[in-house]
């Protein structure tokens, strides 16, 4: 066995009666490569979850979405996505590339079905790469270190109703953000959500509208 179970989690296992189970489950459940089955499931999804670590040493987790395919695998260990615009804070960005150790949870509700993976990930601005993505600030490529799979048993069952309208999408204007709407907020606009204004989309909204707006489930929220 290698070094994937710490002392902390060895622990456990003892107190238990899980450690043949953990060790099995290491031995017949873990990859270093992505095969076709992975792949084709990977590159399905419009959304994954990413765990990255900040300067206090501290994990924060991040909802990453797109279109279906903005997942790429271009190689047996190597996955991209990128980074669309978002709240200018740039958490996620910003902990991975102070440390590239990163955590990623692949999940399908409707399925239901999960993968889990670690990785290291570098951002790279390579023109051949942001050409892939409309409107993507950088690229991630996460180099593969270990790909697992999780049972479904406790994943809920869901339907999809719609993807974001908010998605970059190469025939269709990007809308400006819901949020970005609300009063006080245009002085920190950054030059491209600016931009918008040129096409009338900049209005002026409450905060208790917009989240009269994110409890409904409105779509322009």
């Amino acid at each position: 066995m290698d070094n994937f179970y710490g002392e902390q989690n060895r622990s456990f296992q003892d107190k238990f009666g899980t450690r043949k189970m953990a060790d099995l489950l290491k031995e017949v459940i873990f990859n270093n490569e992505f095969d076709e089955d992975n792949k084709t499931f990977i590159e399905s999804l419009s959304s994954f979850f990413l765990t990255t670590i900040d300067h206090q040493g501290r994990p924060t987790v991040s909802h990453k979405g797109g279109d279906a395919g903005y997942i790429k695998i271009i190689d047996k260990n190597t996955l991209i996505f990128p980074s669309y615009n978002g709240n200018g804070m740039y958490l996620s960005m910003g902990n991975l590339n102070a440390n590239a150790q990163i955590g990623l949870l692949f999940i399908s509700f409707e399925t239901p079905r999960r993968v889990r993976m670690q990785g290291v990930a570098t951002i790279s601005k390579d023109p051949a790469l942001l050409a892939l993505y409309k409107e993507a600030d950088m690229i991630v490529s996460v180099k593969l270190t270990d790909l697992w799979i999780n049972c479904p048993r406790y994943v809920p069952k869901y339907e999809r109703v719609r993807e974001s309208r908010y998605t970059p999408r190469t025939d269709i204007e990007t809308p400006l953000a819901g949020w970005k709407q609300i009063d006080g907020v245009e002085a920190a606009l950054g030059d491209g959500d600016l931009a918008k204004k040129k096409n009338g989309e900049l209005c002026s909204i409450t905060v208790d509208e917009w989240m009269g707006k994110v409890r409904a489930g409105d779509p322009t929220a």
